[in-house]
């Protein structure tokens, strides 16, 4: 059968792939357009499969929220080069992806993989798709969601790399945005003390009774030094106790209760934090290439 440049067009616009790719899978499917797709699709979860243990630590991150701010979705998809993330297709997936989580009912990854976009595909489906057009690992690692909560949530976006979602007592957006922002900026391990463990207060007092052992000063000072060192310790990791990005003449907490409100939970997301990046020596790459072609 003859493969026609309308044909070709058609396939291409369904899958997204190159002409030459599109001919090539035409040709082998004798003309039949479904069969050709089917095709593709195989050679794509072949190419994905090979693909999934490379390192992917670049990325973005989305976020979607509703419209009466009471539930809130934030998204980490991760591929191998920041090249990619700033593609179309990355782009469309993690909007795509944002949207999905905060329109459905999902608690897990595995119900993530199997969750249907408003393309009709699978997660996993279009993210093999995507790895298979692009050429690197593309993996999806992580979502939060907060759902119909009794106050409001708020959330800030810095770039695609660091997001922060948060929920407080009442709605407020413009308090809500400022306080997502700070916690961006200054990454506080939770919202109060009463938050932090036990075994991480009487950690920090052992470091600071032996440092203030060693300075031969009487118990009793060193009972005040720990005192004062563990009260600093707690306003520095808590995000009550720090001292707001904004008007540093006031902590976070002294903000909230200034506008009759609180924070009652907040999720931080920055993309690639704890994975292990996979250090490439391109010229040795490059020479090991020539040699092998030489």
């Amino acid at each position: 059968m003859k493969i026609t440049a309308v044909m070709v067009k058609e396939l291409r616009e369904r899958t997204g792939s190159g002409m030459m790719e599109c001919k090539k899978n035409l040709t082998e499917a004798n003309g039949d357009m479904e069969l050709a797709i089917e095709n593709m699709r195989k050679s794509g979860l072949a190419k994905a499969d090979k693909k999934a243990g490379r390192v992917a630590a670049e990325g973005a991150i989305g976020i979607k929220i509703s419209d009466d701010s009471k539930t809130v979705a934030m998204v980490e998809i991760n591929s191998e080069t920041d090249f990619v993330v700033k593609s179309e297709d990355f782009k469309n997936f993690v909007d795509a992806l944002a949207t999905a989580v905060l329109t459905n009912d999902i608690e897990s990854n595995e119900q993530l993989a199997d969750m249907v976009l408003a393309s009709g595909e699978t997660v996993e489906i279009t993210r093999r798709a995507l790895i298979a057009k692009v050429g690197e690992n593309i993996s999806v690692r992580r979502f939060q969601k907060y759902t119909n909560v009794a106050g409001g949530t708020a959330c800030y976006l810095h770039g695609g790399k660091i997001a922060v979602i948060i929920e407080l007592a009442k709605n407020d957006a413009e308090l809500g945005k400022d306080i997502a922002m700070h916690i961006a900026a200054v990454n506080p391990s939770c919202v109060s003390e009463d938050q932090v463990s036990e075994d991480l207060i009487q950690k920090e007092k052992d470091i600071f009774t032996a440092q203030a052992l060693e300075s031969g000063k009487k118990p009793e000072i060193v009972e005040k030094m720990i005192t004062g060192r563990i009260k600093k310790f707690l306003s520095e990791i808590t995000l009550e106790g720090q001292s707001f990005i904004k008007d540093d003449k006031m902590t976070v907490a002294q903000l909230t209760k200034s506008k009759d409100n609180s924070v009652v939970r907040f999720t931080r997301f920055e993309v690639g934090e704890g994975i292990e990046k996979e250090e490439v020596d391109f010229a040795e790459e490059v020479r090991a290439q020539a040699a092998a072609t030489a």
